[in-house]
């Protein structure tokens, strides 16, 4: 196979994946901002927490759509386009793939129509428990996916018979030495990309004078949840990138750029630069002394490989893994100093009305989702030469097609991509600029529990809505 077809390959992974991440990321975390809305709901009573509910739970319902239908495409180009790796390394990725079927789909797919339809058809807790259980299905969906990415980045618990991985310790396999740290960064960015997008949103309605109690309290939880998560979020990436270090080394020398180390020198860190692979040097470098050895080594003077103790066969692309790093870790940034000037405009009582303030929280809102497929190149890009890291070869792992073949499909994936998914993201937006309703009907399940069903099968079907008319209900 030619070097051609293989990049081809690696670009129609790459373009579809981008696009599958986004709606798995705000999946889990709507999910879990809806279990949050509907628990204030059921203990307060406050109608503001019922109307956001519904309001998002309109948006959470396309989105899971558009997330599982991508995903599907993911799986198929495991046996179209990477059938070599699936023959090699499928003992363990075809698992624990199935491991999510049988854990998160089924757990999903029993309790999203609950969730979705069963509003004023079942009582509260079970409406409630059934959110609860979707939330849930959606992090386990994402810690089986990432347990089976996490061993292709530091493979373990594994044996190769016969030319093919054959697993021995499926503990070691799954809580693979950077699962743990990949998880939680995984998560952690799912929430702030969700709840930027719920700022966003409120800050585009307030900027329109669409003032209501439901648009204050969710601007409010979204920067509160940006407050605290996003510096949480950059404590949780310092100790990822101990772990890489600690295991993928090469991949750490291409995020900062790295070349070689300088007798009794410590390593500066490369604010910014363009790393010639080419020249094995870096063009135009802004750098601080001494820096990147105290965030990596925690010491002034210590040392870690550079890119050339790599033979260059084995080297990522460093022009491109320094860039993506630097736009997932400068979007975080931005995220930390949103949450820190809202506390300021709290204070103040101008966070409702400030319009700088407003208008940075709006442009913010796709930077989450920027930053998960900034971090993910990074990650895959930084993994190469290898498919399985230091096991097996990218190369060797992809089916030999021609070029022209691999070029059509990644076209049409690229036309159905933006015109599917272009139309169900504008429809979302359509959602989000709707707003939540002001004065939603009362609902047939009140905050506290008492129940209204129809009194006959029938009577709900007559009323044509989901609460029946008050000469059916039983009297709670």
């Amino acid at each position: 196979m030619d070097l051609d077809a293989l990049m081809l390959a690696r670009i129609q992974f790459g373009f579809t994946i981008s696009f599958h991440i986004i709606f798995p990321a705000i999946t889990i975390g709507l999910a879990s901002y809806l279990v949050v809305l509907e628990a204030c709901w059921l203990k307060t009573g406050k109608p503001v927490y019922r109307e956001l509910y519904h309001y998002w739970l309109k948006i959470f319902a396309v989105n899971f759509g558009m997330g599982v239908v991508s995903g599907l495409v993911m799986a198929y180009q495991f046996g179209t386009n990477w059938s070599y790796f699936s023959a090699f390394a499928g003992s363990i990725t075809g698992p624990l793939l199935a491991y999510e079927v049988l854990t998160a789909f089924f757990l999903e797919a029993g309790f999203l129509g609950v969730m979705l339809f069963g509003w004023s058809r079942v009582g509260p807790g079970l409406h409630f428990f059934s959110t609860l259980m979707v939330a849930l299905g959606t992090l386990i969906s994402a810690t089986w996916i990432l347990a089976s990415n996490s061993w292709m980045q530091t493979p373990a618990g594994y044996e190769i018979v016969n030319n093919q991985v054959v697993p021995v310790d499926w503990l070691a396999v799954i809580f693979n030495p950077s699962f743990p740290y990949r998880l939680v960064h995984m998560s952690i960015a799912a929430f702030l990309a969700t709840a930027l997008l719920v700022c966003a949103s409120a800050a585009w309605h307030l900027l329109r004078r669409h003032d209501t109690p439901a648009i204050r309290m969710m601007f409010s939880m979204g920067l509160w949840m940006l407050l605290f998560v996003a510096p949480i979020q950059a404590v949780v990436g310092d100790f990822h990138g101990l772990n890489t270090l600690k295991h993928q080394p090469a991949k750490i020398a291409a995020i900062e750029g790295h070349w070689e180390n300088q007798p009794g020198q410590g390593v500066p860190l490369t604010l910014f630069a363009w790393p010639d692979m080419a020249q094995e040097k870096n063009h135009f470098a802004l750098e601080i002394p001494r820096l990147g050895s105290l965030i990596l080594t925690h010491s002034l003077d210590g040392q870690f490989p550079g890119l050339k103790e790599f033979a260059p066969r084995d080297r990522p692309n460093a022009t491109v893994v320094f860039w993506t790093f630097r736009i997932m870790v400068g979007l975080g940034l931005l995220m930390i100093a949103l949450g820190f000037w809202a506390v300021w405009a709290r204070y103040r009582k101008t966070l409702y009305h400030s319009r700088p303030l407003l208008r940075f929280a709006l442009y913010m809102g796709p930077t989450g989702l920027v930053a998960i497929i900034a971090g993910w190149f990074t990650t895959e890009i930084g993994r190469q030469p290898w498919i399985v890291y230091n096991v097996m070869r990218t190369a060797d792992a992809v089916t030999p097609h021609g070029a022209p073949e691999v070029a059509l499909t990644l076209l049409l994936f690229v036309v159905v991509y933006f015109v599917v998914f272009g139309a169900g993201i504008a429809y979302i937006l359509q959602l989000i600029r709707k707003g939540p309703a002001d004065h939603e009907p009362p609902p047939s399940i009140s905050a506290h529990g008492h129940e209204h069903r129809p009194a006959r099968p029938l009577s709900a079907a007559e009323s044509g809505t989901d609460v029946p008319p008050a000469s059916t209900q039983e009297k709670g």
